[in-house]
């Protein structure tokens, strides 16, 4: 059974920046793409990034240019670098992976508040 830990959200000040974290319990390369998601209170949950296994990446737009995500496979872990956040970006935030079948995986999720 895979797992994924989500980590790293908090409450950090309109501007400021935040890296969130997950560690997979399999090897990262068995994924055909990781991502991460979001869901605000009322909202439906959003694709904010992801990245596919040859590498490329696809982002929401309206985190273009804010938020990179990248991976170690090494670490079996995918992050989020999440930089000049704004109140809307607030929301939990999970950890996704897509098997090459198409099973999908989720963390269980990180609370992310942008607030002053």
């Amino acid at each position: 059974q895979v797992q994924l830990v989500d980590s790293g959200g908090g409450l950090v000040q309109p501007g400021g920046s935040l890296r969130l974290s997950c560690a997979t319990s399999g090897s990262i390369v068995s994924f055909a793409a990781m991502g991460w998601y979001r869901q605000a209170p009322g909202q439906q949950r959003e694709l904010v990034a992801r990245i596919i296994d040859g590498g490329s990446t696809n982002f929401a737009g309206s985190v273009k240019g804010r938020f990179t995500i990248s991976r170690d496979n090494a670490k079996n872990s995918v992050y989020l670098q999440m930089s000049s956040l704004k109140s809307e970006d607030t929301a939990v935030y999970y950890c996704n992976a897509v098997t090459w079948s198409g099973l999908n995986y989720w963390g269980q999720g990180t609370q992310v508040t942008v607030s002053s």
